[in-house]
């Protein structure tokens, strides 16, 4: 397996175990509205991968390769999507906006893990 598959699987993986954990430790944790912003800013970062990894996998299977402007349009539809989800979660008071910040950080967090565990198979072969 190449390592970008190996990158895409692990962080599609530690996306949803991130999230789980995220989640629970709100719920158990912290208010219900901090809560809440950690599941919901989880969800949408999460199914915001997803649908980028789709729309992407897609875009480059021959034959049907699709264009810049196609594969741009659908990424601002779902930045602007997100957008105003986030906006209408925070200012009808839905979500703690630091509970939102948390959740919406599990991707960020899930690649910078993969990178970490990448680096160090990278150093720890090279030492041997």
């Amino acid at each position: 397996m190449e390592i970008q598959e190996r990158l895409v699987k692990f962080v599609t993986r530690a996306n949803w175990v991130l999230f789980f954990i995220a989640g629970l430790t709100g719920l158990f944790f912290m208010p219900p509205d901090f809560a809440m912003g950690i599941i919901c800013g989880g969800l949408i970062v999460t199914i915001n991968f997803h649908l980028l990894y789709r729309t992407l996998k897609k875009a480059f299977r021959p034959p049907h390769l699709a264009s810049t402007r196609v594969i741009l349009g659908k990424y601002y539809m779902r930045f602007i999507a997100s957008g105003i989800i986030i906006f209408i979660l925070i200012s009808e008071h839905f979500v703690n906006p630091l509970g939102l910040f948390i959740g919406l950080s599990v991707v960020v967090m899930s690649i910078t893990i993969a990178t970490v565990r990448e680096l160090t198979k990278y150093i720890f072969k090279e030492a041997v």
